[in-house]
């Protein structure tokens, strides 16, 4: 019996099925999470990632890796790189138990010039206390109860603590749960008389409730209901009518008519309901009349993110049940909230608990570090702190992101900050054995999957030796079939794409468009001077300084998502909006997507063909106001907005940054002198506050200078002569240096950025790789049929070189975009996916020397990655890093894990061409096609460790970021949990061989491209469609369902030929 638990336990088949099952779960997960704020959420902590039967499955790992350390002797001095492999999951396992069980967080907040010693927990908890009459030694006893509570929405949540107090039984239990909750009046006859007072406040509205016959005071302001009061706010009640007398004068504002008028001091008036009454710094709303009834927590109408929950308890004790409703939640520490059952006194709480620290912190001062210009575009905040500490000694110490202060096991992380700069919030830790125990078996596995690549005995380094056998027993075999189905599939994109110039909008036979045209030929500035506006340095809105050519690039590409209108570049548009900018009011310019915005096309009143329209459609012909302007607040206060609600934001951006512009409110070319932030301003700004430059010179310049510019350029487009107005610009320049020089740009870089706008190299390498890997194929078929042809054969090797060619080309526009941004780039999703085209492109350059085939696969495969990279939806602009990500082990991190994906591609493309060839495979060809068939496949499981081994170190470097950045180096992040599932489906994909049953070819190669949906998962569809922390754009549908189901058809009849070959030819 124990011998055959051993053998199920020890098994090969129960390591394959913990890995997709432990994968299903994890995926379960973070669709249940969609269209939440965040995820992970209560409700899946508690259905999964806390579940015991979640961390049954590891435990499972636990033993499974144990036995088989043992069981295929992996001790030996010949298998030590995948014994350490083993023993380094096992740590992981193990520290994250301590870590589940043994470890605490929280946040602290702490104000300058303040010492605290203590934080909020970030568990939740229901904490009560009971007192009565019970006494021991003529004290009465007080009994103290707690139980951590993750209570959810979309949970059957339960409570039930069973205790006693003086040996009688008491029973607090959970009547409900209320996510986003108030307390309210609920109406009742026999309940007491109240009017209740909505407090606009600085953190959102608050709810006041003044009691008949009693004052209470609102923020030290006194406010009396039937209770005649001196220096109160005296409300009278009688019947229907209310009236007010107040201390101080204010006014009011009825809602519903917008009519206004003034409160008087010291004067009776009407109280006007559901007006809006300002008295001193208060502003109230009065909602309804006095209603009679009883305080209890219900549920809010309009829920914002960090609003309370509400817990209603029912208490019961000697026979007495009572309710008793408490508000809060994570990160809450209110009142105790009090109530008499049975002749006992309970008081509750719902929230945070207080955690104490064995020292104190100071806060000496908090720093925001702003981007040059901005108002909120933080580039970096800190705290400079002391350490209080009578036991070990005080120290002061600077936290900031990615610098953490470490003492005593506890650990304190720069989270956030208060909205007056004034103090900070620290995220703290205290997890020292678990983090210790998880490093080691971070250490472990790196050592370990490095080993693996390089230790001889192993199964990569096996893998490189039947590689070469094949090589040398092979004839040249390749297919074109691939090649056919990719190009129908490329051209269908390239005649559907969003800007192939095929635009028969209703605009373009519209008379006044051709007219408008023909007026911005005739007055267009010259390309020649327009390049040299370009070169003109700009702060953007986000503090970047920039070329003005690579605003106008942006601006025109977000606009109207074209790098071009009607023939002319983005500096002549740009240059033509500052200078004409009413006409531009009527140029069909901006972007609405066509036919996913019918409502918003009927809102704004324009027809369902077109796909540009101009700045006047979307006023209105009798008012001028602006017709999406009513739509908009609840489209930018929806916590998870709809799909139409998103297009209307979009849109709204299109539209607000082509009026801005138009204005001239984008034009940021003057630096303020001696300015704090290094703010530059337009023209437009300068004008609302002409004091902010106190030189006259320069103040003179500044108001004057751009105009002139104008007025030059004007003159000089009717003489053909632009020497005046390149010297202007060179003035603009020489003050730029003057007043700015502490975030000018070198002409060096100026130069360098409008260089790689203009040869934009991304987005043409997609082109000559495809083209380059297209002839390939074509020689190497050719090359089939008659592999002593010269011609052919140099071909082949010259379109090798150009492919190399091409990848340098490639890896210099990395550096020239590295340079440019001063970071590294692979920071957004556009970086992110050019970074994964490059990385495939070298893998595939490496593997490629030993198969001519997977070289020309590669680059076909490249040249579609950056063709996505440039699809509508992905924006190339360089934008200013967040903080958090301002790291070096963003680029550590994120590097290899985005590298991953491009051995995990290869082996996708290589999975597909196997599996032609077993379809094509025919008596005659079989040997050929067998030896191709075994090459593919060996490169293929190469490539995919070779993945595997850099998704793994990449996913578990990014926990030791978090933990460094923030205190948590796992949280079921989406993103994070996606990864993990690749690398339990990737593991089991290789480990296949090992499992009777599953040990084929076909079976492997057919894996190889399922799998790689999990990699497709955790690029595009935690990007674009799940909560969390990665997201570039939750919940947008980039890829649509029936595309999705489309490809999984194809891959099915692809597998079915393919293994019909395979099963009839090669199947033992």
């Amino acid at each position: 019996m124990q011998e055959k638990l051993a053998k199920i336990l020890f098994s090969t088949r129960l390591t394959a099925i913990l890995f997709i099952v432990f994968a299903a779960a994890m995926a379960a997960g973070t669709f249940m999470d969609a269209g939440q704020d965040t995820s992970p959420t209560p409700y899946t902590r508690n259905l999964i990632y806390n579940a015991w039967w979640f961390e049954a499955i590891m435990v499972f790992f636990i033993i499974n890796f144990s036995g088989n350390i043992f069981r295929y002797q992996l001790y030996k001095k010949e298998k030590w790189a995948t014994f350490i492999l083993h023993i380094a999951f096992i740590f992981i396992l193990l520290g994250a138990f301590i870590t589940r069980y043994a470890s605490f967080e929280g946040m602290m907040g702490i104000r300058e010039g303040a010492t605290e010693n203590t934080f909020l927990s970030q568990k939740t908890y229901i904490t009560g206390r009971i007192f009565g009459d019970y006494m021991v030694n003529g004290v009465n006893q007080m009994r103290v109860v707690e139980e951590e509570v993750d209570f959810s929405p979309r949970l059957e949540n339960e409570l039930k603590i069973e205790t006693e107090y003086g040996n009688k039984p008491v029973t607090i239990e959970l009547e409900k749960f209320i996510g986003g909750a108030e307390e309210d009046i609920i109406p009742d006859d026999n309940g007491e008389a109240y009017l209740k007072v909505v407090e606009a406040g600085a953190n959102g509205p608050h709810n006041h409730f003044l009691k008949v016959g009693e004052v209470a005071s609102v923020h030290n302001i006194l406010f009396a209901l039937n209770k005649p009061t001196d220096g109160a706010i005296n409300i009278t009640y009688a019947g229907d009518s209310l009236t007010i007398n107040s201390p101080f004068e204010g006014e009011y504002m009825t809602m519903a008519t917008r009519a206004q008028g003034k409160l008087i001091k010291d004067s009776l008036q009407p109280l006007y309901l559901r007006s809006r009454y300002v008295i001193g710094n208060m502003q109230m709303v009065f909602p309804k009349p006095v209603t009679k009834g009883v305080f209890d927590i219900v549920q809010k109408s309009e829920i914002l993110k960090n609003d309370d929950d509400g817990a209603v308890l029912k208490i019961t004790a000697n026979g007495e049940t009572k309710r008793l409703g408490l508000l809060g939640g994570k990160g809450r520490f209110g009142n105790y909230k009090k109530v008499n059952v049975g002749g006992m006194d309970f008081e509750f709480r719902y929230g945070s608990k207080v955690l104490e620290l064995p020292f104190a912190l100071k806060l000496n001062d908090f720093e925001a570090e702003r981007y040059p210009g901005t108002e909120n575009g933080y580039s970096a905040y800190s705290s400079e702190v002391t350490v209080v500490d009578e036991e070990e000694g005080s120290f002061d110490y600077k936290i900031y992101m990615n610098n953490i202060l470490d003492h005593r096991g506890y650990r304190f992380f720069q989270s956030s900050f208060d909205p007056d700069e004034k103090g900070t919030i620290l995220s703290v830790n205290h997890d020292f054995w678990g983090t210790l125990v998880t490093y080691i078996g971070y250490i472990m596995l790196y050592f370990g999957l490095m080993a693996i690549m390089f230790s001889k005995g192993s199964r990569f380094s096996d893998l490189k030796t039947r590689l070469e056998k094949v090589k040398a027993k092979k004839a040249k075999l390749l297919t074109v079939l691939v090649l056919c189905l990719g190009l129908n599939t490329f051209a269908q994109q390239e005649q559907h794409s969003a800007d192939d110039g095929h635009d028969h909008g209703h605009q373009f036979e519209q008379p006044t468009k051709a007219q408008i045209d023909s007026v911005l030929k005739a007055n267009i500035v010259p390309k020649a001077h327009a390049d040299k506006f370009g070169h003109l340095v700009i702060q953007d809105l986000s503090g970047r300084m920039m070329p003005v050519n690579t605003y106008a690039s942006e601006f025109l590409r977000k606009v109207s998502k074209s790098d071009a209108y009607e023939g002319f570049d983005a500096n002549q548009v740009f240059l033509s909006t500052q200078e004409s900018p009413r006409l531009w009011y009527n140029v069909p310019i901006i972007y609405l997507r066509p036919m996913e915005t019918d409502s918003l096309r009927n809102i704004i009143g324009v027809p369902k063909e077109g796909k540009h329209f101009a700045l006047v459609d979307f006023l209105d012909e009798k008012d001028g106001s602006y017709k999406l302007a009513p739509y908009l607040n609840d489209a930018y206060n929806t916590t998870v907005p709809n799909g139409y609600q998103k297009k209307l934001k979009e849109t709204h951006e299109r539209v607000s940054l082509l009026s801005n512009t138009l204005e001239g409110l984008s034009l940021k070319i003057f630096p303020i002198p001696n300015d704090d932030n290094n703010k530059w301003i337009s023209n437009y700004e300068y004008r609302l506050n002409p004091t902010v430059i106190k030189d006259s010179l320069y103040n003179n310049f500044v108001k004057n200078g751009f105009q002139t510019y104008l007025f030059t350029l004007n003159n000089a487009k009717r003489s053909g002569d632009f020497s005046e107005a390149e010297k202007l610009l060179e003035a603009f320049k020489k003050t730029q240096q003057k007043y700015g020089a502490e975030v000018m740009l070198s002409d060096k870089k100026v130069e360098t950025e409008v260089l790689y706008n203009k040869y934009d190299i991304f987005k043409k390498l997609y082109k000559w790789f495809m083209y380059a890997g297209s002839l390939m194929f074509v020689f190497l078929i050719i090359q089939i049929f008659n592999d002593k042809n010269k011609i052919v054969n140099v071909s082949i090797t010259v379109f090798k070189f150009i492919i190399l060619g091409l990848f340098i080309l490639h890896t210099a526009g990395l550096i020239v975009r590295w340079y440019i941004s001063g970071h590294a780039p692979w920071s957004d999703a556009y970086e992110s996916m050019i970074y994964v085209a490059w990385a495939t492109m070298f893998f595939g350059l490496a593997f490629g020397r030993k198969s001519d085939l997977t070289l020309a696969s590669t680059a076909f495969v490249t040249s579609m990655i950056l063709m996505i990279a440039h699809w509508n939806w992905m924006d190339p602009a360089i934008a200013n890093l967040q903080p958090v990500l301002n790291s070096y082990w963003l680029m550590i991190h994120v590097a290899v894990i985005v590298a991953s994906y491009g051995p995990f591609t290869l082996g996708m493309i290589l999975g597909v061409v196997a599996l032609f060839l077993m379809a094509f495979t025919t008596n005659k060809n079989k040997k050929v096609m067998g030896l191709n068939i075994q090459e593919l496949t060996i490169i293929n499981e190469l490539a995919l460790t070779v993945g595997l081994v850099m998704l793994t170190i990449g996913n578990f470097l990014g926990g030791m970021w978090a933990n460094e950045s923030w205190g948590r180096y796992w949280g079921w992040d989406p993103k994070e949990t996606w990864a993990l599932i690749s690398i339990m489906v990737y593991a089991f994909v290789i480990h296949m061989r090992l499992v009777p049953g599953l040990r084929s070819r076909w079976l492997y190669n057919l894996m190889s491209i399922i799998a790689f949906g999990s990699i497709l998962m955790t690029y595009f569809g935690v990007n674009f469609y799940l909560a969390g922390l990665h997201s570039y754009a939750s919940g947008d549908q980039i890829v649509s369902l029936k595309f999705i189901a489309i490809a999984c058809v194809c891959i099915a009849i692809l597998g079915f030929f393919g293994y019909r070959g395979f099963a009839k030819h090669y199947k033992k």
